[in-house]
């Protein structure tokens, strides 16, 4: 079940569910199809979290993105798909081997099962926070992971950190930053992000102790 993902395995899960009301300026179309999909993946029990733009909303935070993404693992894709067609949405494979898309009224949802190259795994969907997001539970990938993908999706193609900034401000105090470090040692955009974080005074380069 998708809430004994999302309660049970959480690694910063809160003592009390959240209720998150979307910034105003979180376009209301995305907002309902966002729902919808999350709604039509719950009743179908298939395991999701929330990412993406929308996942930095729910935490607080504020992102310059307007995408809606979930996470799913890889051998739910086609049942995934199967739910949101008997519901209305359309449907796509892309060419790209790591997400599928939805439809609704040409609102664009991704699925994506493989980001910056690694397999969503049961250990992913457990690394989240059950927040109400518009009224509706539902697992949010955690600050900590999210900026891990973030910063992993950096590369020679595409490297603004525009995007990433307003990310790293709201979220800073959520995010365990020696975990962020390790987990993109091997990136030398990642390493140019957080040298920029210090040396705006973000966050210090120097800090190992977690959080903030």
């Amino acid at each position: 079940m998708v809430q004994g993902v999302a309660t049970l395995g959480s690694r910063h899960q809160l003592d009390t569910e959240q209720e998150v009301t979307m910034p105003h300026r979180v376009d209301e179309g995305l907002a309902g199809t966002m729902k919808r999909v999350a709604a039509s993946l719950k009743t179908a029990e298939i395991p999701f979290a929330l990412g993406g733009s929308f996942a930095v909303y729910a935490h607080g935070g504020h992102s310059s993105d307007h995408d809606v993404d979930f996470l799913i693992r890889e051998q739910d894709k086609e049942k995934a798909l199967q739910e949101l067609a008997k519901v209305g949405f359309q449907t796509e494979e892309p060419p790209e081997d790591w997400l599928v898309k939805v439809y609704e009224d040409n609102r664009m949802v991704d699925l994506i099962y493989r980001p910056v190259e690694t397999p969503v795994t049961d250990e992913t969907l457990a690394d989240t926070e059950r927040i109400s997001v518009e009224a509706i539970y539902m697992p949010v990938l955690s600050a900590t992971q999210l900026m891990i993908h973030k910063l992993l999706s950096y590369s020679q193609h595409h490297c603004d950190f525009a995007q990433g900034l307003p990310v790293a401000r709201s979220l800073r105090e959520q995010i365990d930053w020696a975990r962020v470090r390790r987990e993109t040692a091997k990136s030398p955009y990642a390493e140019a992000f957080l040298v920029l974080l210090d040396r705006l005074d973000v966050v210090a380069l120097e800090s190992d102790k977690g959080k903030g």
